[in-house]
């Protein structure tokens, strides 16, 4: 694999040779740019994030204490950018969480700023912990960021330690209102965000089974599924009536996903072998009534209001359930005939699960609550993850993007903090302060946001001078228009960030200038800092870029290693017939689907930087698909032996099953570096033939079996020959 150095450059090598790549490139980081992403648009949180800057300023001028009351809001504004719509347990702890730490980073910043010595080592050291946390996922990585931006202002404006103490505790002060602002609605709507989460996914699975099936997609609501499993994280510990509740919904909504996806394939199949049947177009209406069942469901937990018609739409599915059971009776012993009675066992299967949804969703009342616990208690927790010590120790290596990312912040920060300190001028704290909020791990996110950073910046500077100009001076003017601003930072802002830096930007002025600070020298003190930070950040990332091109392989090396894990623990399951191994599945299907969709965003990151050709976008998504027809085969699979007859396994599919997963150690192993011989593959096409000439094709656990075999050796075979070409393209390079 190219080094960095080597990318850059064939990157400028190649800049003559594919001005068509370029302009495609150059579109598609131009639409990173312009993106206006109207679903984080939140005017509720919005208006309570501003409520809570609101209320302490408001108060400091009542008690003729407004600097008091600024560093109240401006610890509010802080943990602000940690508020969320997700589930308020998850949200009250990451919330007090950044409380904390930014109280402690008032605390640290104020007690260094006068050494500058201290002051550049701590800054430093936090920022190399900042960027390590980028490992641990967005939540950390957010929180250490907000930290880091906290302690460098502070750290710029040198207090006595009994000032520094009182500056810290109205900061937490002021975190800890926006968080009691956030959460006040518990004891009311507690359970509100975890019940939105999987009314979501179960309307999702509504669309999913009215549309046909693609091979070459991910699986139907995916990312749904994802986002119910976040929001219901929060619940592993707790034991409450609704807790279950919510756990049990989301398991059986996982287990609908799966029955829906080999009903949609059975459907299919049955359309190739005879379009005419009567029993095609028996499981196309089941498919029907059954989206109707899923859509009321998810209209239920959205209103509270039990979903009574459904009781109607169940008994149609249900007597259309009975009306395939009499055709495939009487089909003669055929290919056909199998997969009848296949999608008529997943026709029962999935009337249960649905009966025990509607049942959960019915409990949901107050007065079903205690009956539902005492049925449900049973119902094993949800999955947890912990390792975040292991996590960092296996990203300490220079191959790692997040220590590259810790090194790079961690050094700019140093030079930042010692520019200001070394050659003062006025605000210079601005400058190491962009150059956090502008250095990301990736090339397409610390240019956009570089650039839109410093064209925001300047919009944002424009409007507040134009502000100060046009309308008279009050206090009563000063707090509705950091009002105004705070509420267009949290509700717009996060949808384009140009526009978040234009709020800000214009609010920190409004901010300053209740402390008598001219507006005037404000707004070119930071437009000349913030211009200064953002070209440092992009200058560092171009002398030593970490580029998605060269994470990509590890990636789908780690997809494979999860699909491996995944296949591995469904066919352990087949072949000891076990049933108790749910909860093993449920943890290795989730580990599957996070890595896919790593992948997934890591290819769109790749899309957007520059020197990326066609070719290689389509080359990518090509594997990207034959990847999609693998897990599908194997999710099949996962649907149907939970829901068929017990059968002995074949002998031959432990040598089947065995090659595959020895195909996928060896993909897995060739994308990272690893000299591979092709003569080191198994024949799985020759274990496929072994496998189909064993036991009775009519039983349906074999003919399933069968059929999605197949599907893996193709989709395998193809996935060789792909990580062969990607292989070989990266030595070339």
């Amino acid at each position: 694999m190219a080094s960095p150095s080597q990318d850059a450059s064939t990157l400028l090598a190649s800049s003559s040779a594919a001005p068509v790549a370029h302009e495609g490139a150059a579109r598609v980081f131009w639409r990173v740019l312009t993106r206006f992403d109207s679903s984080k648009l939140s005017p509720y949180l919005a208006l309570r994030n501003s409520i809570g800057v609101l209320l302490p300023l408001v108060a400091g001028f009542a008690l003729d204490m407004p600097r008091g009351g600024l560093v109240v809001a401006s610890g509010a504004l802080n943990v602000a950018y940690s508020d969320g719509s997700d589930s308020y347990a998850q949200r009250a702890k990451r919330m007090l969480s950044s409380s904390g730490l930014c109280a402690l980073a008032v605390l640290f910043g104020a007690l260094s700023g006068s050494h500058s010595v201290a002051a550049v080592t701590i800054a430093t050291l936090w920022a190399f912990a900042a960027g390590m946390l980028v490992a641990a996922g967005t939540t950390a990585a957010d929180l250490a960021v907000i930290s880091l931006v906290t302690l460098l202002i502070y750290a710029a404006q040198p207090l006595t330690p009994r000032q520094a103490l009182i500056s810290t505790g109205l900061a937490l002060g002021g975190g800890l209102l926006q968080t009691a602002l956030s959460v006040a609605l518990w004891p009311v709507q507690r359970y509100e965000p975890e019940r939105r989460a999987l009314a979501n996914f179960f309307l999702e699975l509504a669309r999913a089974a009215e549309q046909p099936l693609s091979a070459t997609t991910a699986p139907p609501a995916t990312v749904h599924s994802t986002q119910a499993q976040e929001a219901l994280s929060s619940l592993d510990r707790e034991r409450s009536i609704e807790a279950v509740r919510y756990r049990a919904l989301l398991s059986q909504a996982e287990r609908i996903r799966l029955s829906l996806l080999m009903l949609s394939r059975l459907h299919l199949r049955m359309q190739r072998e005879s379009a005419v049947h009567s029993g095609v177009q028996i499981l196309g209406e089941y498919l029907k009534e059954t989206a109707q069942v899923l859509q009321a469901i998810g209209n239920a937990l959205l209103s509270g209001i039990p979903a009574e018609a459904s009781t109607d739409i169940l008994a149609a599915c249900e007597s259309l359930t009975l009306r395939l059971r009499q055709e495939a009776e009487n089909l003669p012993a055929s290919f056909l005939a199998a997969v009848a009675r296949d999608a008529r066992f997943q026709m029962d299967a999935l009337n249960g699960q649905l009966r025990a949804a509607l049942d959960l969703t019915a409990h949901a009342t107050p007065a079903g609550q205690a009956a539902f616990a005492k049925q449900e208690a049973h119902q094993p927790s949800s999955l947890r993850f912990s390792g975040l010590l292991a996590t960092l120790r296996a990203n300490l290596n220079l191959q790692s993007s997040v220590l590259r990312h810790a090194i790079r912040l961690a050094v700019m920060v140093a030079l930042g903090n010692g520019l200001e300190r070394a050659f003062y001028w006025h605000r210079s704290y601005w400058l190491p302060m962009t150059i956090v909020l502008v250095l990301k791990p990736e090339f397409t996110t610390t240019f956009s946001r570089g650039l839109l950073r410093i064209g925001g910046t300047i919009v944002g500077l424009f409007l507040a001078t134009a502000l100060f100009r046009i309308l008279p001076e009050s206090q009563t003017l000063q707090v509705v228009r950091i009002f105004v601003f705070t509420l267009l930072l949290r509700w717009v802002g996060p949808a384009n960030y140009g526009i978040f830096a234009a709020a800000i930007s214009a609010l920190v002025v409004l901010l300053i200038a209740i402390t008598g600070v001219s507006p005037k020298e404000v707004i070119w003190a930071r437009g000349i800092n913030t211009a200064a930070g953002g070209a440092l950040a992009l200058l560092a990332y171009w002398i030593w870029p970490t580029w998605e091109r060269t994470q990509v392989s590890d990636r789908i090396a780690a997809m494979l290693d999860a699909y491996r894990e995944y296949f591995h623990s469904l066919s352990e399951t087949y072949v000891r017939n076990e049933t108790s191994n749910a909860s093993e599945l449920d943890r290795v299907r989730l580990s599957a689907r996070m890595a896919r969709t790593n992948l997934e965003a890591s290819i769109d990151r790749l899309g957007a930087e520059p020197g990326t050709t066609a070719e290689q976008m389509h080359h990518l998504n090509a594997l990207l698909a034959s990847s999609h027809r693998f897990v599908h085969a194997v999710m099949a699979l996962d649907a149907c032996w939970l829901h068929t007859a017990a059968v002995p396994a074949r002998t031959a599919f432990d040598t089947f099953a065995a090659d595959v997963e020895k195909t996928l150690e060896l993909l897995a192993a060739a994308l990272r570096g690893k000299h591979v011989q092709l003569n080191e593959f198994p024949d799985l096409r020759e274990d496929y033939h072994v496998l189909v000439q064993s036991g009775d094709p009519k039983i349906e656990r074999y003919a399933l079996v069968n059929v999605e075999a197949d599907r893996i050796v193709n989709s395998l075979n193809t996935l060789r020959e792909q990580v062969k070409e990607r292989v070989r393209s990266n030595e070339v390079a």
